[in-house]
């Protein structure tokens, strides 16, 4: 509101209202206040380019985020240590982890921030032995890690199912490295031994931990009940995470997954799929169609088993027919050049028919499908994902 009652603004007031945007995750507004900067023909310096490449990561929004990259060029920018690293951020949330591998190199001075945004992106893409390689040479380098850098060596360990390795680095981090175990690396690491079946040792841990837990480490217990389908510590679970409710929290829906694996509930849920107010929705629902049946040809199946909707089978189907992912990557083979990888980011984790039915398309296309999802990226192609099917 002050910026707007201005009577001349400057670079350094669309730098000030830029940054805070980026800061508070509201990409969109920062890249509009970029456009109109450029309408005034100012030039931003290294610090708005940083701030832009960081609102091009929140919105995974590659080809913004490559302008910006040309621009930095041009200008002579790459030389800051804050816009490198910024770069590398930006390609590895936007999908690319080629270009941000290619950035990380060209770093001018590759500190802890480098390091670990490399090495959290590689974990993240599917590239966990090479996430952990480059902790190794990191460490040789003489740099210290953080608490993010630990956290996404968990992380990395965590999607290679590498859980001995995983309890070496968690019990060992204070001692080795001086950094006490957070929220993050506790949720992180009862993900881990809940992935691997070892309830027990989940409950020990929560046992441990020296605070109260939060809503992460909540929900990778309720995880791991709905994983294992462990009624008992869902009831745990459940109460406790709920203090935490948020819009981002997804305690009631994993306590209700882990039910219907036991019990039928009466309650119908109502929800409605299939939005047709995008301008191109016919076109969308028809290839949609097309895409159905060609997957079907290749064996594809609905997976229906997780699917909460107490409705009869045919209408299960329809209902996981509409999900946003599968309805984005329609949109993206109608909308995008040929064999161009389609990026896709859902604020969800990706559900088990829509991961299948994606590693389908992508064989009957020929085309790299990428898909952002709470938890990870998932790259599909020729029929497989680099997450193995373990996410």
């Amino acid at each position: 509101m002050l910026f707007d009652e201005l009577d001349t603004t400057d670079l350094a007031t669309f730098t000030s209202l830029i940054s805070g945007y980026a800061q508070s995750g509201q990409g969109e507004e920062a890249i509009k206040l970029y456009l109109k900067m450029q309408d005034l023909e100012l030039k931003p310096e290294s610090y708005i380019c940083s701030s832009l490449l960081k609102a091009s990561a929140i919105l995974s929004a590659y080809e913004q985020g490559k302008q910006i990259h040309v621009h930095t060029l041009k200008s002579g920018l790459l030389f800051d240590v804050h816009t490198s690293n910024s770069l590398v951020n930006m390609y590895a949330r936007c999908g690319s982890i080629e270009d941000a591998s290619r950035a990380f190199f060209e770093v001018p001075e590759k500190g802890i921030v480098s390091w670990s945004t490399m090495i959290g992106g590689l974990a993240q893409h599917g590239h966990e032995k090479e996430a952990l390689s480059f902790f190794d040479k990191m460490l040789k380098d003489g740099i210290a890690p953080n608490n993010v850098t630990l956290a996404s060596v968990l992380s990395a360990c965590n999607h290679a199912g590498l859980v001995t390795q995983a309890e070496t680095y968690f019990e060992t981090m204070e001692d080795v490295f001086g950094i006490k175990p957070t929220q993050e690396h506790y949720a992180c690491m009862i993900d881990i031994l809940a992935r691997s079946g070892k309830l027990n040792e989940v409950m020990d841990l929560l046992s441990r931990m020296p605070f109260e837990a939060n809503a992460s480490v909540w929900g990778a217990v309720l995880g791991a009940a709905r994983t294992h389908k462990n009624v008992d510590l869902g009831q745990r679970g459940c109460p406790r995470a709920s203090l935490f409710l948020n819009r981002k929290n997804r305690a009631p829906v994993l306590f209700l997954r882990i039910y219907t694996h036991q019990l039928v509930y009466g309650k119908r849920l109502r929800i409605q799929g299939g939005d047709r107010s995008h301008s191109m929705s016919e076109e969308i629902f028809k290839k949609l169609g097309e895409l159905m049946d060609l997957i079907r040809e290749e064996g594809y199946v609905p997976v229906l088993e997780n699917d909460l909707h107490n409705v009869a089978r045919s209408e299960k189907e329809v209902l996981l027919l509409y999900h946003s992912e599968k309805l984005a990557v329609a949109f993206g083979l109608i909308a995008t050049p040929p064999r161009a990888p389609i990026r896709v980011k859902k604020n969800l984790r990706v559900c088990i028919d829509c991961h299948t039915f994606l590693k389908f398309v992508s064989k009957v296309v020929t085309r790299e499908i990428i898909v952002r999802d709470i938890n990870r990226f998932h790259h599909f192609r020729d029929g497989n994902c680099s997450c193995g099917d373990y996410w």
